[in-house]
Order: C-alpha cells, then sequence, then structure tokens
C-alpha cells in the first residue's frame, strides 16, 4: 500500500480506533492500523507481531479486533455498497458485455470455505466435507474483481446453495427484492438480467449455471464454455484476495467472530484499493487473462497461492433446487444468443470439446 492509501486510510478509520489512556500515552491510530494492515497482509502470527512492535500479546488482539470492525464500518458503505438500483445493476452489466462479451449479467456468485482452527465447544458446526474447520465467505462481484454483495460467517458444514438461499441477499433475490433492471435487446436478441454461477446453485429466471452432465450438443457446450469465461471473475477476485491478503494462506488462528472481522476487513481494503490505487493492487498480468485465439493465460496471483492456502473452494455437484420452465427457458435464450451470428466469438467453437 503505498503512502498515500495508507495515510488516506488513516483518516477514514482513525475516528473509530483513536483511544485516549490515563497515566500513559495511548498507541497511536497510526500504529494500530500498521500493526492490522502488517497481520492481514502477511500472516505474521499475533506472537510475532507482540515481540516486534513491543506490545502485549493481548494488546495485539484487540488491536486488530477493535481495527478491523473500523475498517469495515468505514469503508463498507463507501467501497462495498450494494447496489441501489436498476442503474447501479445495469452498469455491472454494462462491464460484463464489454469485457466478458456476457450480456446482462449482474454478477458472478461463488463461495469459499475459509480454514479456521477447531473452535471451543462448536461441536461438528464448523467441520466442512473435505475435514477440516472453516467458515464459509458467499459473494458476488463485477467484472473487474470488485465484490459488490458479501455473505460471511456460515458454518462449513453447509453448501452453496443453502448458504445463498438463507443469506440476505439470496433471499432478496428470491422474494424481488432486488431492483433488478427489465429484459433488454442485445444485437437483436431480448435476455433478461441474470447472475451467474456454477452447477451446485438452483438455475433460476434470475441465475444461470452450466447445463450439467457429459455428452451435452455443441450449442449446450458453448453456453456452458460463455458462462465459464464470464465467471472466472469471481475466482480471480478471490485469487487476487487470497494473494494479496496472506492471512488467508493458512488457516487463521483467531475465534470465528475475529475471522468473521478479519474477512470483511480484507474484502473492504480489497475493494477500496482497487478502486483507488489498481495499477500497484493488480499490476499487468497479476490476473487471468486471454490471448487472441481465447487461451487463457494464467495470472501471477495463481505461484503466490499453493495449495489455495486458507481459501478453499465449498462443496461442488448438483444443486438439489429444481429448476422451472421459466428458468429453462431463460437458459435457452441465453444458449440461442451465444450460438447465433451476432453473439459468438470467433474462437469459441475450439474450446467445444472441453465442456
Amino acid at each position: 500500500m503505498s503512502p498515500d492509501r495508507f495515510e488516506n486510510l488513516l483518516q477514514l478509520i482513525a475516528p473509530h480506533i483513536t483511544k485516549s489512556c490515563r497515566g500513559r500515552e495511548p498507541i497511536s491510530a497510526s500504529e494500530r492500523l500498521t500493526i492490522t494492515l502488517r497481520y492481514l497482509a502477511s500472516g505474521e502470527s499475533q506472537q510475532s507481531l507482540s515481540f516486534n512492535f513491543r506490545v502485549g500479546r493481548t494488546t495485539v488482539n484487540n488491536i486488530i479486533k477493535e481495527t478491523c470492525e473500523a475498517i469495515w464500518c468505514a469503508l463498507n458503505d463507501i467501497y462495498l455498497k450494494a447496489p441501489q438500483n436498476q442503474q447501479d445493476w445495469m452498469k455491472i452489466g454494462e462491464g460484463f458485455f464489454k469485457e466478458w462479451d456476457f450480456p446482462n449479467c449482474l454478477g458472478a456468485l461463488d463461495g469459499k470455505h475459509i480454514a479456521i482452527e477447531c473452535p471451543g465447544y462448536s461441536g461438528s458446526e464448523y467441520f466442512n466435507y473435505k475435514g477440516f474447520f472453516s467458515i464459509v465467505l458467499m459473494a458476488m462481484c463485477d467484472a473487474k474483481y470488485c465484490f459488490t454483495l458479501v455473505d460471511v460467517g456460515n458454518y462449513g458444514k453447509d453448501n452453496d446453495a443453502q448458504i445463498f438461499n438463507n443469506s440476505e441477499m439470496g433471499r432478496a433475490f428470491i422474494n424481488n427484492e432486488i431492483d433488478i433492471p427489465p429484459a433488454k435487446s442485445t444485437h437483436g436478441h431480448v435476455l433478461p438480467h441474470v447472475i451467474i454461477a456454477d452447477e451446485i446453485f438452483g438455475l433460476k429466471k434470475w441465475l444461470m449455471k452450466p447445463f450439467p452432465g457429459k455428452g451435452l450438443t455443441e450449442t449446450q457446450a458453448i453456453f456452458n464454455y460463455r458462462l465459464s469465461r464470464a465467471r472466472r471473475t469471481i475466482e480471480n477476485a478471490f485469487g487476487i484476495l487470497s494473494a494479496r491478503w496472506r492471512i488467508f494462506l493458512k488457516p487463521i488462528k483467531a475465534n470465528p467472530t475475529l475471522v468473521d472481522n478479519i474477512v470483511k476487513a480484507c474484502l473492504c481494503l480489497h475493494n477500496y484499493l482497487r478502486l483507488t490505487d489498481n495499477a500497484r493492487y493488480i499490476p499487468t498480468g497479476f490476473v487471468d487473462s486471454e490471448d487472441s485465439s481465447g487461451k487463457i493465460i494464467q495470472g501471477d496471483w495463481r505461484s503466490l497461492v499453493v495449495n489455495e492456502g486458507a481459501l478453499l473452494p465449498t462443496a461442488t455437484g448438483r444443486a438439489f433446487n429444481r429448476s422451472s420452465a421459466g428458468a429453462k427457458q431463460t437458459q435457452d435464450l441465453f444458449k440461442k444468443y451465444f450460438n447465433s451470428q451476432e453473439g459468438s466469438l470467433s474462437w469459441q467453437q475450439a474450446y467445444v470439446n472441453s465442456f
């Protein structure tokens, strides 16, 4: 983080972490922020930070807890603010069409397990199917790797579809509380606005996922390729998050409440730096890109995230949600568009056998 960005961030959160103390000089807001950013960005242990900054171990823990809460309070409504109206959603859709040739996309959705140490007296609630303890981060992002909607702290034992359906953002979509823009014509094809996700989620009129199984038709395989191509944004957003905030490179040693605060702070910092210092935060070649033939050039973040660290995929498999006729009709509309002369990409035929 550049000195200018640090000073700007300090001004935003200082009112939330400035302390007064009788009889001795309190630890300054600047040092509190420095300790917390070093903990999040390096993954250094609290014991090591205690030694290096010459403050007590308990003091370090309290500083991290309070400063993560302050970062969330100061940045959440500015840099992680949910889209408020149709214009905000349409702007996201325009970004996906410009960057990834996927029209009317409101965001890419996915979930990640965040590995933690076994919480005391938690039973099996945090124990996931992969055999470790975790909380779940459910998130949506836009075409430029900024998180737009997030849900943090669900038990590791739950799967993506359950978590999304029970989350505030999931219920908002399910109950039609999201101000989704109306269908829009793209190259003569009238298509609704949708979010995109993987196969674990249920197919909805407003949620597109791949056609399941093997032996797909050519047109279905092309649909899956185009959806997968756009959905790489959320994979890369999570990759940037774990590469830049190395607290995620190994199981987090903290109680679940503190882990929730750490995750929320990192999400805010990710968007803050993405929007204010992008050239330094995401330099050229750091995220996945394509050459002129559509071949994926893997981003540099992949070499920094060894074995995916503490940010791991959630359960895969078929969703238990039944799809309505309207949802399948929407899927077919996008399939028709991606296979039309107006909506096809010159290289997509070459990737049919991959899906």
